[in-house]
């Protein structure tokens, strides 16, 4: 494991939306992760065990998954459009067509279970696993954007700030 030091600051890398400072998109992003993850969980546990709470459990954490991932979806699409360094930024790109696939995926996936919550296995579950794998893409992404590369980061010193 290698240690990246942050690079320069850059004035292109500023957060565009943000709220007392703090970058929107990445106050907004852990909500779909948390509840989409969780709609995985009550799938597994609906094969496991048949309990019909689960059915229920995993609409509400995937119908919550989805309009969180609506929202951290349009703070990110805000920040890609205005922040010129992640415009610029193949990975930037990257993580926000994989974050797009999953909002789609998490939309599909709770929309199945409005329709009809018996279709939970196969394609529920294969679904939230499609959703899971897609978490783990536009997470690496994402991150590398913050850690690799100082994207939306605040390089104010550090105590300068309360």
């Amino acid at each position: 494991m290698s240690i990246h030091p942050r690079p320069p600051a850059d004035p292109d890398t500023a957060s565009a939306v943000a709220v007392g400072g703090h970058p929107l998109h990445a106050m907004l992003v852990h909500f779909p992760v948390a509840f989409g993850l969780g709609g995985l969980g009550a799938d597994i546990l609906y094969w496991w065990g048949g309990d019909p709470f689960w059915v229920r459990a995993g609409v509400w954490t995937l119908g919550a998954a989805f309009l969180a991932g609506v929202l951290a979806s349009l703070a990110g699409l805000a920040e890609l459009c205005l922040v010129p360094a992640i415009r610029r930024s193949l990975r930037g790109w990257g993580h926000g067509v994989a974050a797009l696939v999953l909002t789609v995926t998490l939309g599909t996936n709770w929309g199945l279970r409005l329709e009809d919550p018996s279709r939970i296995l196969p394609a529920g579950l294969f679904l939230s696993l499609l959703g899971a794998a897609l978490t783990v893409l536009a997470g690496w992404h994402g991150g590398a954007l913050v850690y690799r590369h100082g994207l939306a980061v605040d390089r104010q010193d550090d105590d300068a700030s309360p």
